[in-house]
């Protein structure tokens, strides 16, 4: 049996309460009681909210056989809970680890394809609101894995799941962009762009601009990772 983590120890009656109060409290649990922000890409996944325990068994009573954890969070209390609820669900935990504010690096969009080929379906993946990391997931997993074009898989990023392009979570959106106006032009593939000299995170993340109310609204009001 691995070590239980270090701030929360499930083990005991009282670290699993210090676990559940800073779950739901600190990480904002109380908002996804009835919102799982969850929507079915095709037939084998779902993106979604940070779950609760008792979802991931709801989920995996509807087949789910893999959950992957967008978010890292290795010493965090929704960390502790899901890993205890997946071991005791017989699912499959898997994390990769992407960030909301940053253009992602080759090996990251390389290891999002690898993961898509190898993992059991149907599969869950989640950050903390569904939104954003789980957004640009979904994107790549629709150009992948279904092999979707860019220019659809790309409304996976939008409203209907409450991401807002125009604060700094937009930068997400930019990578693409900046593949539609160069690659397709080039007769360039998303996958022959990205490893391309053309694709330069940092100087891409610096040619991005947010508007201030968009990120007043993703960093103030909905508190995004």
């Amino acid at each position: 049996m691995e070590p239980p983590l270090a701030g929360f120890d499930l083990t005991t009656p009282g670290g699993r309460l210090r676990a559940n109060l800073d779950f739901l409290l600190g990480d904002h649990a109380f908002l996804r009681v009835g919102f799982s922000n969850a929507h079915w890409i095709g037939t084998d996944m779902v993106r979604a909210a940070q779950p609760w325990p008792y979802q991931l068994k709801y989920w995996q009573r509807d087949g789910i056989r893999t959950v992957i954890n967008l978010r890292g969070g290795f010493d965090a209390s929704f960390y502790a809970l899901e890993k205890d609820a997946c071991q005791r669900l017989g699912l499959d935990m898997v994390d990769f680890t992407v960030t909301s504010r940053a253009v992602p690096t080759r090996a990251q969009i390389l290891g999002a394809k690898a993961l898509f080929e190898t993992i059991r379906y149907p599969a869950l993946m989640h950050c903390k609101s569904g939104a954003d990391r789980a957004g640009i997931m979904s994107v790549l997993y629709r150009h992948f894995h279904l092999g979707h074009p860019i220019e659809e898989a790309r409304s996976e990023l939008g409203l209907r799941t409450l991401h807002v392009r125009q604060g700094k979570t937009g930068v997400l959106d930019y990578v693409f962009d900046r593949y539609l106006a160069e690659g397709p032009p080039k007769a360039m593939s998303f996958l022959d762009w990205v490893m391309s000299d053309a694709y330069d995170p940092k100087a891409i993340k610096a040619d991005f601009q947010a508007d201030w109310w968009g990120t007043l609204i993703t960093d103030r009001l909905l508190k995004r990772e």
